[in-house]
């Protein structure tokens, strides 16, 4: 009978053991079917943003300009042996010819992971994500922030960043790369006066 019982018991513990791990799934799509993806739908779920920012930009222009004016006036008298003549011209030119071009290629490829933070009368998911990293000295933040639609979210809980409505992406960078790279004192200096 001791026997019996301890079978049961051990049994008994088997079955909570292997229920608990499924049930932080089970709770986690309780309103979802399920045989369907695990995604983000509600307020604080995660979600992974995938990076994939390209920008192509040219502009040119070609301006051409001409103007040109002549004026001219003659008089002339004569009377017997004697003859009188005015003569006068006036022109003027002016021309002008300038060109510009302008180009800038962006590529911006990352990953990080985002949280949502509201969800819309609509059913649209805002979200907000940072991601800091320090190598080096170096310390770089990426910042996003959008809107996304719950069918956009591909099967893996990820999302594209060009398929996030009010998308705003930054990247700042701060350590000894990027003070190398900017201007000198006198020289923000000069740019306040001018």
């Amino acid at each position: 009978m001791k026997n019996r019982s301890n079978i049961i018991i051990t049994t008994a513990c088997i079955l909570i053991l292997g229920f608990l791990p499924s049930y932080g799934q089970f709770q986690q799509n309780t309103a979802r079917s399920l045989f369907s993806d695990v995604k983000a739908y509600r307020e604080g779920d995660a979600i992974s943003i995938l990076i994939t920012e390209s920008l192509d930009a040219n502009n040119s222009a070609d301006a051409l300009e001409s103007r040109g004016t002549d004026l001219s006036a003659s008089v002339g008298a004569g009377a017997g042996g004697s003859s009188f003549g005015a003569n006068a011209e006036l022109g003027t030119k002016n021309n002008f010819s300038g060109r510009g071009s302008n180009s800038r290629s962006e590529s911006i490829r990352s990953k990080l992971s985002a949280r949502i933070v509201e969800v819309d009368d609509n059913g649209n998911l805002s979200i907000e994500g940072t991601r800091t990293t320090k190598i080096n000295g170096e310390t770089q933040t990426i910042t996003i922030k959008g809107f996304v639609r719950p069918v956009d979210i591909l099967p893996n809980n990820s999302v594209y960043s060009y398929n996030i409505l009010d998308l705003s992406l930054i990247i700042e960078g701060d350590g000894n790369v990027s003070k190398t790279q900017e201007p000198g004192l006198i020289t923000k200096f000069l740019r306040l006066l001018f």
